[in-house]
């Protein structure tokens, strides 16, 4: 696939101006663009700019209100519901995480549900918003149908993502962001965009039989059989039905065949103040001595060393940074339009 190198700066405007464009105000803008730049910063472009256009478009039939007004409500000390008014996704879930950090800073948790939502991208950096002020964070979403469950050949839950972010010292803070099928479904969009066959154990075809070529993909499978299987209900559980929402099969599809529909999706949001089990400055320099002694650690052949999670992701980040983000020329041309 064709690509161009755009610096993130410009990237981030290119979508700034694309969202206020289709009537986004600048503030919600800004946050989701910055949401999906960090994903191309990162090397996960099947959460970066690619959708674009499937958001722009999904606005103009109403199906992604662009005035939405986001409303949170404290239903106890260190629990909030907010109500996204079916608002950009990246943007509900930005306003949930600010509500648990404050909740944690003032007792100890805070915990989010957020409801009226729509696809809200990579929650990598919702985690990472916690992290940077010296708070676990946790987020999970759901999304409709996509994965079959262990031992079935229809699809039920959706890749459901987790995402865990711990702060450090001198290293970046430790982010673990992973769907619950063996991979994310932009993954397979990539791949079949690009031309590439992917592995076996991605996704099944029709007849639910395991399938190489990305364009007979009509559902993903589980990671690690039935623990991924497992895990991704408790997501469904915690997103979904911890809030009275509809979950699995019955979640409103992200490509159907009706834009105008709103996703009605929910999310879920924690954030843990380290300093009420012990010493911030203790809980970082052991973080530190944990990445230390796991990069020491003897790699095992064909690998140069032992990396911790969400570090590849974080070098992505820090050499497209420097040298700019490699954007299919379509998507570029695109967003210059």
């Amino acid at each position: 696939m064709e690509t161009v190198i755009v610096r993130h700066k410009e990237l981030q405007r290119l979508c700034e101006d694309k969202f206020i464009a289709a009537g986004v105000p600048e503030e919600e803008a800004k946050i989701a663009s910055s949401v999906l730049v960090h994903a191309d910063l990162r090397g996960v472009e099947s959460h970066g700019v690619m959708r674009m256009e499937h958001y722009i478009t999904k606005i103009g039939q109403l199906g992604i209100n662009p005035t939405a007004v986001i409303q949170a409500r404290e239903t106890g000390p260190v629990t909030a519901m907010v109500d996204g008014d079916d608002s950009l996704g990246h943007v509900v879930a930005y306003r949930s995480m600010e509500n648990a950090i404050r909740l944690a800073k003032t007792n100890g948790v805070g915990m989010v549900g957020a409801y009226n939502s729509s696809h809200c991208g990579a929650l990598s950096y919702f985690v990472r918003m916690a992290a940077q002020q010296n708070l676990i964070g946790i987020a999970m979403t759901n999304s409709d149908s996509a994965v079959v469950p262990f031992g079935g050949r229809q699809m039920f839950f959706g890749t459901n993502p987790i995402a865990y972010g711990f702060p450090a010292g001198r290293h970046e803070p430790i982010i673990l962001d992973m769907a619950t099928s063996a991979v994310a479904f932009g993954k397979v969009f990539v791949a079949r965009d690009a031309g590439k066959t992917i592995p076996p154990d991605w996704g099944v075809d029709r007849e639910g039989r395991p399938t190489t070529d990305p364009s007979q993909v009509k559902a993903m499978l589980p990671f690690g059989g039935a623990k991924g299987y497992g895990l991704s209900m408790v997501v469904d559980i915690f997103s979904s039905l911890l809030m009275g929402l509809a979950f699995g099969p019955h979640v409103n599809v992200m490509y159907g065949d009706d834009l105008s529909e709103k996703r009605k999706l929910g999310h879920y949001f924690c954030a843990v103040d380290v300093s009420r089990f012990s010493s911030v400055d203790h809980f970082r320099e052991q973080m530190d001595q944990m990445i230390d002694e796991l990069h020491a650690a003897p790699p095992a052949e064909g690998f140069d060393r032992v990396l911790v999670p969400g570090e590849p992701e974080a070098l992505s980040e820090a050499r497209r940074l420097q040298e700019g983000i490699p954007v299919p020329i379509q998507v570029c041309r695109y967003l210059q339009g």
